[in-house]
């Protein structure tokens, strides 16, 4: 039996940075060879920024409400050319967003949303950024890899920076 039988469930996380760009054609393809679902995600950051050194940040529900639902339509823009690219190569595709409200990491909620979606495989772009660049801003990627239910296929991004042309998936 060929391992991509196994595979009914892709999930693609997107940030829709350059690096995570350059994995969707890889996840289109997983797919679309696996005659797999692929499901997109995205964690929503929240739209307040970290606290740094303990502070804490205070806004009243209203603009609460309004900050997320604008972060929640900015999102939703930059999804639908993910979905309808995977769509056009004619893989079966949905996606979600997973709101961050700061009690996960990011990596977490991907891990979580892999568990609850019964993924069999993830599908996700790295910066490849190593020594004291990594030291200090973590690698989303590597957390994944490291706890991830199923197998990570990670896609270091183009070397200029760019994105990856949003093409059709060969037929």
């Amino acid at each position: 039996m060929a391992v991509t039988s196994r595979i009914r469930r892709v999930m693609y996380a997107s940030d829709f940075s350059p690096a995570s760009l350059a994995a969707l054609p890889h996840a289109i393809d997983v797919a679309k060879a696996s005659d797999a679902e692929l499901l997109i995600l995205h964690v929503l950051p929240s739209p307040l920024p970290k606290p740094v050194f303990g502070e804490i940040s205070y806004i009243d529900q209203a603009t609460w409400d309004r900050l997320l639902a604008e972060a929640d339509e900015r999102a939703h823009q930059q999804l639908a050319p993910l979905l309808l690219s995977a769509r056009e190569a004619g893989v079966r595709t949905t996606f979600f967003i997973v709101y961050d409200v700061g009690a996960m990491s990011t990596a977490d909620e991907i891990v979580r949303a892999a568990v609850d979606k019964n993924i069999d495989m993830l599908v996700l772009g790295t910066h490849g950024r190593t020594g004291i660049a990594k030291f200090f801003l973590g690698s989303v990627a590597a957390q994944v890899l490291a706890t991830a239910p199923c197998p990570v296929l990670t896609v270091r991004a183009p070397v200029d920076g760019a994105p990856p042309a949003m093409t059709k998936a060969p037929q």
